[in-house]
């Protein structure tokens, strides 16, 4: 999108608010199939807890998409949304048994990630059919909060602990028709990867009722001018090669499964805020947005980069910014940043804000959360309405004192 569409959107709709492409939705989407063509049976799964507005999901399913889900509310966005439970995978963490039981009788895939649930739930429903995933120790990941297949994770069944896993299965009499991994998000390395993935063929061998291999996904965008990104090209043509032999060896026709979300929505994504106030200390210029991290925490959080344009101004001769927001604490978007000369009342679009921004906003400091807009086909649709006070007050139940 250029800067007038981004500029138009934020007169019609105010500011703050968050916008996204659709034809980049699409584009990354076939990106991605296009690169594992050569496989008979490919579903991507997309991770709902990456953008989970009911627009995106429905224009997924448009896009013959399954779901990702890691919780029973986001399996029933997916039943509203319009998918089929077979085109639905469960991978909770840590959640009770109570909820993967309600789940499963939802007629979604139910994946597990430790034994004892994995006990548990073969002794009460062995006919239902269970994904695994394994935990393969091996650390793919840009920042230790996104990496979840290393050896001190939470996540997964440890691949040591296979006996174990196989025990269960057969006392259990459990049907077992899926292998899971996820080793974190922002892969660098794709020889890591397809290393990690050696790890599960091995563990699928093990399994004689499989129906399909999940490789979970992790896929890295460019967040930067110049940033490196995963090259799902190179791992199409590398990994589509040993998926066959696998299944030359396995003996019959297996589903290759990805999981991705923030490669498939993060560079679609805009988030338009206003400057409120440009202020000038002894050693900073600070460029204050009618927004924070209630809104987009991820540089906070993670020390994520996020490019900053000043779409009221892109030609302009720049300026070092410290960008900050309005939160009653330490609240920065970015530190001595080059943009073009920002004046009061500027729009500055934040770049690959469409993975883990809206959906991990919140209402600190009693802010209302932004509108959401959908730009498809040269048109904006209003996706998400601003909130209101009373948003503020629902739920909430006063009593006298």
């Amino acid at each position: 999108m250029e800067a007038p569409q981004l500029l138009k959107i934020a007169n019609e709709f105010g500011s703050p608010v968050y916008v996204y492409d659709a034809a980049k939705i699409e584009s990354q989407y076939q990106r991605l199939t296009q690169a594992f063509s050569k496989v008979e049976k490919l579903q991507i799964n997309y991770a709902v807890k990456a953008l989970s507005n009911v627009s995106i999901l429905k224009l997924f399913k448009n896009l013959n998409s399954g779901l990702d889900t890691v919780s029973i509310q986001e399996v029933l966005l997916g039943l509203h949304a319009g998918f089929s439970p077979d085109k639905i995978m469960y991978t909770p963490n840590g959640v009770s048994m109570s909820e993967i039981e309600e789940v499963a009788t939802l007629g979604v895939q139910i994946n597990i990630d430790n034994l004892s649930i994995l006990e548990q739930f073969g002794a009460k429903h062995p006919h239902t059919p269970v994904c695994i995933r394994i935990n393969p120790h091996v650390m793919a990941g840009g920042n230790s909060n996104i990496s979840v297949g290393h050896i001190d994770s939470k996540f997964g069944i440890s691949i040591h602990q296979l006996p174990h896993i196989l025990r269960i299965v057969e006392n259990t009499g459990m049907h077992i028709n899926g292998i899971h991994m996820h080793t974190g998000s922002d892969i660098l390395d794709i020889e890591v990867f397809l290393y990690a993935s050696e790890i599960l063929f091995e563990t699928a061998k093990h399994f004689k009722t499989l129906d399909f291999i999940d490789f979970g996904s992790g896929f890295k965008v460019p967040y930067k001018k110049g940033d490196i990104e995963t090259n799902v090209e190179e791992l199409g043509r590398k990994l589509t090669k040993r998926f066959l032999a696998f299944e030359k060896e396995y003996g019959r026709e297996l589903t290759l499964v990805f999981e991705p979300g923030k490669f498939l929505v993060s560079e679609a994504g805009y988030f338009l805020a206003k400057v409120n106030v440009v202020k000038q200390t002894t050693s900073t210029v600070f460029a204050g947005i009618d927004s924070g991290f209630n809104h987009l925490i991820r540089p906070m959080l993670y020390g994520s980069e996020h490019y900053i344009e000043n779409i009221s101004n892109p030609k302009g001769k720049e300026r070092f910014y410290s960008v900050v927001g309005y939160i009653c604490e330490t609240d920065t978007f970015a530190t001595n940043r080059r943009i073009s000369e920002i004046k009061e009342g500027d729009i500055l679009a934040f770049r690959n804000a469409g993975a883990y921004c809206f959906s991990m906003s919140s209402n600190y400091n009693s802010r209302y959360k932004p509108a959401e807009v959908l730009w498809k086909d040269e048109k904006a649709y209003l996706i998400r309405q601003h909130e209101v006070f009373e948003d503020l007050l629902n739920n909430q139940l006063p009593i006298e004192l």
